[in-house]
């Protein structure tokens, strides 16, 4: 399977490199490239009641057809520092005052982040109305894919037992299922190769359910839905894998 991809991968490279010999500035050319990407992003449906808003990081591989399809795959990890009803997370091993009592029988420095990743294959349309050149222009893209996210229980230094190991899992909710995205936004492509970005709005759909076995608070399995959601600007830097076309010159 691997091998199957780094094939296709080397068809598109090479039939990127070919097209780019053509002119970027008057035609409409194949166009392979790899990308970092950057999402401010606010939770939405069964998600909102657990988070704040939270960041997404991460990268992809793009082609951009002659006639201006767009298909591409993409990972991101996703983390924040805003954890919605902290207290009732931990009630079953915190004192009424909603202290943990670490192994010194001292107060435990606990902190909870939010924590997750998902992949997405995509695809979509580059509408050139708008750019410097045939290749640039507004966007819809529309994919399916795997997300996941859970709370990570941190305690700095590692002194409470009840929080280390396997006993962590059974409080951090883990969850994931399927996701569906789309997203509206504008395409870039410098006609000196010298710029390449995008920037859009990005909306996901996610179900998921609990991947512990067993839910602390409860002493039981988890089985209820959730139906999450996750509304983002979110910006790409681009890099194209096409060689330059070749400078003109004329003798008289």
């Amino acid at each position: 399977m691997v091998k199957r991809l780094l094939f296709f991968l080397l068809i598109l490279f090479s039939f990127g490199t070919a097209n780019g010999q053509v002119s970027i500035r008057d035609s409409s050319i194949t166009i392979p490239m790899i990308y970092a990407t950057y999402s401010y992003q606010f939770p939405g449906g069964d998600l909102a009641g657990r988070f704040g808003s939270n960041s997404s990081i991460g990268g992809g591989f793009l082609v951009k057809t002659k006639s201006n399809w767009l298909i591409g795959a993409e990972g991101n990890f996703q983390f924040g520092s805003s954890v919605k009803d902290q207290d009732s997370l931990l009630t079953t091993i915190s004192t009424p005052e909603g202290y943990i009592i670490d192994a010194n029988g001292k107060i435990a420095d606990v902190i909870l982040y939010m924590r997750g990743f998902s992949f997405f294959g995509s695809i979509g349309k580059l509408f050139p109305w708008v750019g410097p050149n045939p290749n640039s222009g507004f966007t819809l893209m529309a994919g399916a894919g795997y997300l996941q996210n859970k709370m990570r229980i941190l305690n700095p230094d590692n002194t409470a037992p009840q929080l280390q190991g396997d006993y962590k899992k059974g409080y951090d909710r883990q969850n994931g299922g399927i996701a569906l995205t789309a997203s509206v936004g504008y395409l870039f492509m410098s006609s000196s190769r010298l710029l390449n970005f995008s920037l859009g709005f990005e909306f996901i759909q996610a179900w998921t359910k609990n991947r512990r076995e067993v839910d602390f608070n409860t002493g039981k399995p988890d089985p209820s839905p959730l139906s999450s959601q996750y509304y983002g600007i979110k910006a790409t830097w681009n890099i194209p894998l096409y060689r330059r076309s070749p400078k003109e010159f004329y003798l008289y």
